[in-house]
Parts: structure tokens; C-alpha cells; sequence
């Protein structure tokens, strides 16, 4: 792996997607360090319109970038959707990362997905296991969205000797995720059925497929950390996978979930909905070796996550 040190002091550096979960986390935690944090609204700037990026980058003068804008959604989005997927996230991310090559931008990072692994690659997902089989049809559109994300940083580097890295996170959840009981991630969805349970005082929760699927979480606010590590230490074409290594059923969440929450109902299984991947959890050896690891546990995690949502969704409802 190729170390590198990238000082973050006195640079302009652009959070792209800084509304999003991840792109917030990464704005908070830019804070502690001694650089100018540049946002664009979507008002402002439409990424989705090559002219009006290139000039805004060049015009602003950027030293590094965090590319954490996208298009996002559940498995029903991405079922619905899948032109939207597909070609709003590629549009994003071919933009972005040429109107930063164009501008000579110093350092970009871009952010992929764990979807982007093979559906039956082997468990923990090592970083070689990319493009070696057949993708999960429930996301695919995304995936391959991503994956030409992470080529283009990968072949910009390679023939232009720009310092674009990409980072494989984990499935996130925390502080400003998406409470879209259709289309937001299974953190955030369950947290608003069970939390619905419990004011309802309703003994039952529904599980979408059987409960036995395996996922690896990550909280944003570790992810953010691993993104600014990552851009200030490292630079090579491989991609990183970010996460904590660990996974536990969909059941095991939701049971995690209703803890916090206070629930004590029984959750029920509509098998007619897709499970997605058997198992999905990251090989983290490579971050480790550079000396990151997450900090926040899964309980902690959670209970930040829940009083967040009670806070910012529940009592804005009222």
C-alpha cells in the first residue's frame, strides 16, 4: 500500500453531497481540522449539468475533494428505479471527477458502496474480490454506477497522475440518514416501524424476506473519520473498504433496535419480499494495517441514531 501524508492545513476543500448522511458526517468532522469546508447547494450548482460544475471548480479554487454525493435509496428504490439509479449517479461522479482533474485538483476522494461486490463473493469482501462474478440484482443499477466511480479515479490516476482515491464504506446509518419507509436504508426504516410499534403499543413488526441475512453497519460519524484519515494517508489505485469487520442478522438489528427503543413486541416475516445478499460483510485488514479503526459501538451507534431521529423527525412532525 502506498502511504502518503496530505495536510489538510490552510486547503479549500469542497464536501460534495454535504446534505447526505455521509457528506454531513464528513463536514462535522472536517471541522477539527485547520482547512476552509466549501459546500454547494443544489440550488447553487446541479451536478447533474457538466458546464456548470467544471466552471464552478475551476471558479473556487479547490485543493481537495470529498465525493459523497449520489443518488441513494433501499432495495425497493433501487427495484423502481433503476434508470435514475444508473444514470444520475454516473453523471454525478464522471462530472465531479473531471471537472477535478481539469481544475488540477490536489487530492479527491470518492465514496462507492459495498454493492458493488459480487453476490456470492467470499465473506469477509477483500478489496480483489471487484468484477469476479455476478452482481446482486436487487441493486445492481447502483453498483455498477459505483464501480464505474472507482475506475475512473483508478484510471485518472493512472493516466494523468492524479491523486484520486476511492473508499469502500459499509451500510451506514446515524445522524441525518433518510426516514423514507420505502426508500431509506434498513437502520433507518426499522427504527421508524418500531418506534411506529411502540406509540401504536402494537405487538407485531413486519420484516421484510426472513431475517437471516447478514449485514455489517457502520455509524457516519466513522465513516466521516475514515474518509479524512484515508485522503490525508493514503494514495493508490486499490479502493479501501471501510467498516468494522463484524456483521449480525437483520433480525439481531431490529432486535438491537427495539431495545433502544423500548419495544417488546415480536417481529413477524413477510417472505414474499427479496432477502438481497446471504451475507455481506467487509475485509477491514487493509484500514487496520494503515492504523484506522472504528470507534463507536454498535449500541452507542444506534442510540445516538434513534434519539436523532426523535429529535429531528419525530418532535419536527409534532
Amino acid at each position: 500500500m502506498a502511504v502518503s501524508s496530505f495536510d489538510l492545513t490552510g486547503k479549500r476543500v469542497w464536501v460534495a453531497g454535504h446534505r447526505g448522511m455521509a457528506g454531513a458526517a464528513i463536514a462535522r468532522r472536517l471541522r477539527r481540522e485547520n482547512c476552509e469546508i466549501v459546500t454547494a447547494d443544489r440550488n447553487d450548482l446541479d451536478l447533474l449539468r457538466q458546464a456548470d460544475v467544471h466552471g464552478w471548480v475551476a471558479d473556487t479554487k479547490i485543493d481537495a475533494v470529498f465525493l459523497a454525493a449520489a443518488t441513494v435509496g433501499g432495495i425497493m428504490a433501487n427495484a423502481t428505479r433503476p434508470a435514475e439509479f444508473l444514470y444520475e449517479n454516473l453523471v454525478i461522479e464522471t462530472n465531479v471527477i473531471h471537472a477535478a482533474k481539469s481544475a488540477g485538483v490536489k487530492k479527491l476522494l470518492f465514496l462507492g458502496s459495498s454493492c458493488i461486490y459480487p453476490r456470492m463473493a467470499e465473506q469477509p469482501m477483500r478489496e480483489e474480490a471487484l468484477l469476479t462474478g455476478a452482481l446482486e440484482p436487487t441493486n445492481e443499477w447502483y453498483a455498477i454506477a459505483k464501480i464505474a466511480g472507482i475506475k475512473l479515479c483508478a484510471a485518472f490516476r493512472r493516466q494523468y497522475g492524479c491523486d484520486f482515491v476511492s473508499v469502500m464504506p459499509t451500510n451506514l446509518f446515524g445522524p441525518g440518514d433518510r426516514y423514507d419507509a420505502e426508500n431509506g436504508h434498513v437502520v433507518a426504516a426499522l427504527i421508524m416501524k418500531i418506534h411506529a410499534a411502540k406509540r401504536s403499543s402494537s405487538a407485531t413488526v413486519e420484516l421484510w424476506g426472513t431475517g437471516t441475512p447478514k449485514r455489517e453497519f457502520l455509524f457516519t460519524e466513522d465513516l466521516a473519520d475514515a474518509c479524512v484519515f484515508v485522503l490525508k494517508n493514503y494514495s493508490d489505485e486499490l479502493f479501501l473498504n471501510v467498516g468494522t469487520g463484524r456483521d449480525m442478522t437483520i433480525l439481531e438489528l431490529a432486535e438491537s433496535i427495539a431495545r433502544v427503543a423500548g419495544w417488546n413486541g415480536t417481529f413477524v416475516f413477510d417472505r414474499s419480499k427479496p432477502d438481497g445478499m446471504p451475507r455481506k460483510v467487509m475485509d477491514v485488514s487493509r484500514l487496520h494495517a494503515l492504523g484506522w479503526n472504528a470507534q463507536t459501538s454498535f449500541d452507542e451507534g444506534i442510540k445516538q441514531a434513534y434519539e436523532w431521529y426523535l429529535a429531528n423527525v419525530v418532535d419536527r412532525a409534532a
